[in-house]
């Protein structure tokens, strides 16, 4: 039995780095990561509904929403590392079960803290999920053009996901109730669970010394603290609040003491030594800065597109579909740029591009205008998508396979800390401007003013109540004051974008592609080892099987020349030479 098994688990790996199978492999991915990004935001249209329900209080309505990108967001190093230990595949396929089992019991959550709970523990499986996709992505494609197709095709998933969510959330929401926003995941993952056991390839680092459990759990806390007191941050409290301040300090000072602890130990959870790549390094800070600038944004066009043009839920997330489109558009073309620009081009010229569209966004005023609004969102989506494909994909490369599953911990958890800190960042900056001007609007009592300064919903309600002229006037001056500070905010994201830029000019001019037969570390000796088992394998009157030495030794003849003609097209460098 124990045989059989591992011939299978054989065949299947083969099957995956070599054949066909891989794209199987690469569509069971895709929907997975499909399930994490869409429950990051299918809730958000629901949050009425289940205010109506549920009725929690103030404080249990925000761990509703933020439970599972809290808790995501903090165990992602931690399973991602341990994916690399105890295998990804598993790591992965835990994680179907444990969404699958919080899902139902979201679903039928009668009280806010059990359905905070099932939150957390979506965000525990989607932890296990996220960096798992990445990593075997990393091992089933190790060619570095398929892997750039790939990629590419992950992150356009990626941005349909969250762009869905709201679509989807507001569609089920109409025609059933808020929990089926969560019964949604169980139909996938029954197909998901037994699928991913037959097709998807084991894989993991070589697992030297014993696992760094407290080292895990400081990185847990550590990024916890700091996401949780960033999101406090963008929800409007003060920087010097104890809600704030402590989980800053103490998130800031564990990951300061993990950081110690892992150049300390002769086997770390992460290489810190990755950093000290210029490629790696550059890419982290790339996508901080494209999800620093652009995810905060994100949230205040919602609010312009709700509160200033009048849209409903429905007719908002269409006018964020070509967003979207763009952005997948960007994945399935970006391995033929990336091979074509280089990463330098591709990450920078993104910023660009996004920047600019970013900046015609400014135009936009007190009245609708849906063409320039889609060309600016097809623009935003082209952009951003391409910046964060040519950094994944060059983070993603400049890691060694082995600590694939932290790479990708790390790559998730920066886009998690650029989101978090876009919303305090550009959050503080919209405040900044649109309260002062509600203070002393003429013909309004000053406590409404005050009132109305916290949000435009919150304007709208108290001219709502204090009706007549003084109501209208400060309906007028709220939508003002928020437009400018729209504009505002608009050039200061397109600042940081032109940042990314410039730090995109660290990455390597090239894309820079070993031969094939070179490509995967380690692939002779997994070929020799490969060939041993063979002959363990065969009979006993001592005849091999006829087609396994084909299979195992390719002809030198015809290979060679394939991957010289394939570097020679792709007019890309051999090795990591020129930079």
């Amino acid at each position: 039995m124990s045989g059989s098994t591992t011939a299978g688990a054989r065949l299947r790996a083969a099957g995956a780095r070599g054949g066909a199978n891989r794209w199987i492999v690469l569509v069971v991915l895709c929907v997975s990561l499909l399930l994490v990004a869409l429950d990051a935001t299918v809730l958000h249209v629901a949050v009425p509904a289940v205010t109506a329900d549920l009725r929690p209080s103030g404080v249990e309505l925000l761990w509703i929403v933020d439970a599972y990108p809290l808790v995501c967001a903090a165990l992602l190093i931690l399973f991602g590392t341990l994916g690399d230990r105890i295998g990804r595949r598993r790591v992965l396929l835990m994680g179907y079960a444990l969404f699958g089992v919080a899902s139902a019991v979201a679903a039928l959550a009668d009280t806010p803290l059990v359905l905070i709970g099932a939150r957390a523990l979506l965000g525990v499986g989607g932890a296990m999920i996220m960096p798992a996709t990445l990593s075997i992505l990393r091992d089933v494609f190790p060619d570095r053009r398929e892997r750039a197709m790939a990629i590419g095709v992950w992150t356009a998933v990626a941005a349909v996901g969250a762009a869905l969510g709201p679509v989807l959330g507001g569609f089920l929401v109409e025609h059933f109730w808020w929990g089926s926003v969560f019964l949604i995941n169980i139909p996938l993952l029954a197909l998901l669970l037994p699928l991913g056991r037959l097709v998807l390839p084991e894989s993991k680092g070589p697992g030297d010394g014993p696992w760094d459990v407290l080292g895990a759990l400081m990185a847990a806390a550590g990024v916890l603290g700091v996401v949780f007191g960033v999101k406090r941050l963008g929800a409007g409290e003060g920087p010097l609040g104890p809600e704030t301040l402590g989980p800053l300090c103490v998130g800031v000072a564990l990951l300061v003491l993990f950081v110690r602890r892992q150049r300390r130990r002769a086997h770390p959870l992460i290489d810190m030594r990755m950093f000290a790549r210029p490629t790696f390094s550059t890419s982290v800070g790339c996508i901080v800065l494209a999800m620093l600038a652009l995810v905060g944004l994100q949230l205040i066009a919602v609010q312009y597109l709700q509160l200033v043009l009048a849209l409903s839920p429905l007719e908002t997330g269409l006018r964020l579909l070509p967003l979207t489109f763009a952005a997948m558009a960007a994945g399935v073309t970006g391995s033929a740029t990336l091979r074509r620009v280089g990463p330098r081009r591709m990450v920078a010229w993104g910023f660009v591009l996004t920047a600019g569209a970013v900046l015609m966004l400014t135009l936009m005023g007190q009245h609708d205008r849906p063409g320039l609004l889609t060309a600016a969102f097809v623009l935003l989506g082209f952009g951003l998508q391409t910046t964060l494909f040519g950094a994944y994909e060059s983070m993603l490369s400049e890691a060694p396979a082995d600590q694939a599953g932290g790479a990708a911990a790390i790559g998730e958890t920066s886009y998690q800390l650029g989101a978090g800190m876009g919303i305090a960042l550009l959050g503080s900056v919209m405040n900044a401007v649109y309260a002062p001007a509600l203070a002393s609007v003429r013909g309004v009592p000053a406590a409404a003013g005050s009132a109305a300064s916290d949000s435009l919903g919150e304007a709208y309600q108290v001219a709502a109540r204090l009706g007549g002229p003084a109501g209208e006037t400060l309906r007028t001056a709220a939508r003002h004051s928020f437009v400018h500070g729209l504009h505002v905010t608009l050039l200061v994201s397109a600042g940081l974008l032109l940042l990314g830029a410039l730090a995109a000019l660290r990455l390597p001019r090239v894309m820079e592609c070993p031969p094939r037969a070179a490509e995967e570390p380690g692939a002779e000796k997994r070929q020799s080892a490969e060939a041993s088992e063979a002959r363990d394998e065969a009979p006993e009157s001592g005849k091999a099987p006829p087609s396994r030495p084909r299979e195992q030794r390719p002809p030198r003849p015809r290979r060679a020349p394939t991957a010289a003609r394939e570097s020679s097209e792709a007019a890309v460098p051999v090795g990591r030479g020129s930079r």
